[in-house]
């Protein structure tokens, strides 16, 4: 006589995010629905979501959608209890059309994802010093392009001013302009050339604050990035602003990359099939992180200039018959190649 050991089913949970309230769905080995409840998204709801999903079972993993959003916080916490996350991207938008849409809805379609191993991305884990140079770049970056918005805008106003500011102006640099407008005495500000002054020493205030600003960041951001990435910043035409990019978008724990060509297709810097029928061949990839696939372009652009291997591999290649978009190409995928064992070694 033969007995049946029975065993504990495994589930599989599936979050939708948002920013007071998770709706979360489990469902079993089949795939089917067990629950599907909300759960407010503070600590406390993170808590209760996960011991009642518990209570159907041992959990096999969770879809969450928007880790790096409204899900971040639930995502640091599975984390901390040790529960396999995987990253869930927007339901099908086609699939919405026809049938709909509603949180419980999605909480099931980023389970199934899950389950199916249509999702299987680990996500960032948002807790070292990745996560720091992160939140540093974001002020970084709003200082940096509000300061080319202001100087632009000190431009255009000189161009269209009065003539005696125009010729005061005529002759100067960008910061030479930027001292002297600093100075500016407005006189009335409720004529032309008074408003003008006035408008141009106030941008020009902005433009000086804006720089002592990055100063301050940078103090922190450079020290940083350096610590976190010594061999990477020491490889040619690196610096402590492309280092940070590539830094970020690999996060605090590169290793779920798995393999440098995966870390190419996150930096869009590889190409994807593109074949039908006979016609077999393949297209630039234009998804990816664009900020990662900017760094990859400087890093080209500098050593296109000054490193003779890539000097001479440029010459080859466009002897060959290659265009210059052709041979950044090629290059941003090799530099992707090179750099991507200096980012794993971060986060061992």
């Amino acid at each position: 006589m033969s007995t049946m050991t029975e065993t504990e089913q495994r589930v599989t949970a599936g979050v939708d995010t948002h920013r007071d309230v998770h709706v979360v769905a489990v469902l079993d080995e089949r795939g089917a629905k067990l629950g599907c409840e909300p759960f407010a998204a503070d600590p406390a709801g993170y808590r209760k979501a996960l011991a009642w999903v518990r209570s159907f079972g041992p959990v096999d993993r969770v879809g969450v959608e928007g880790t790096g959003s409204y899900g971040a916080g639930l995502t640091r916490y599975l984390h901390n209890q040790r529960v396999a996350v995987v990253e869930v991207s927007c339901p099908n938008r086609q699939q919405r059309r026809s049938h709909g849409k509603s949180d419980p809805v999605d909480a099931i379609a980023a389970a199934r994802a899950a389950q199916s191993g249509e999702a299987s991305a680990q996500p960032k884990s948002r807790t070292g010093n990745v996560e720091a140079i992160r939140a540093l770049r974001v002020v970084r970056r709003s200082a940096a392009h509000s300061r080319t918005d202001s100087i632009n805008q000190m431009r255009a106003l000189v161009v269209t001013g009065p003539e005696q500011l125009r010729e005061a102006f005529r002759d100067c640099t960008i910061w030479q302009m930027v001292t002297a407008a600093a100075k500016l005495r407005p006189g009335d500000p409720t004529t032309v050339i008074g408003a003008t002054k006035f408008a141009l020493r106030e941008l020009a205030r902005r433009v000086l604050s804006l720089e002592e600003e990055l100063k301050r960041v940078d103090a922190i951001l450079r020290p940083l990035v350096t610590a976190t990435a010594p061999a990477l910043i020491a490889r040619h035409g690196l610096g402590p602003d492309t280092v940070g990019a590539l830094l970020v978008s690999a996060g605090d724990n590169p290793q779920r990359l798995h393999k440098e060509s995966a870390f190419a297709h996150m930096c869009g810097s590889s190409p994807i099939d593109a074949s039908s029928g006979v016609v077999v061949h393949k297209r630039l990839n234009r998804g990816g992180d664009r900020s990662a696939n900017q760094a990859l372009w400087r890093i080209v652009m500098v050593r296109m200039v000054s490193d003779p291997r890539t000097r001479h591999y440029v010459e080859r290649r466009t002897k060959e018959g290659k265009s210059k978009k052709d041979i950044m190409r090629c290059l941003k995928r090799y530099v992707a190649r090179e750099i991507y064992p200096y980012l794993v070694e971060t986060g061992s």
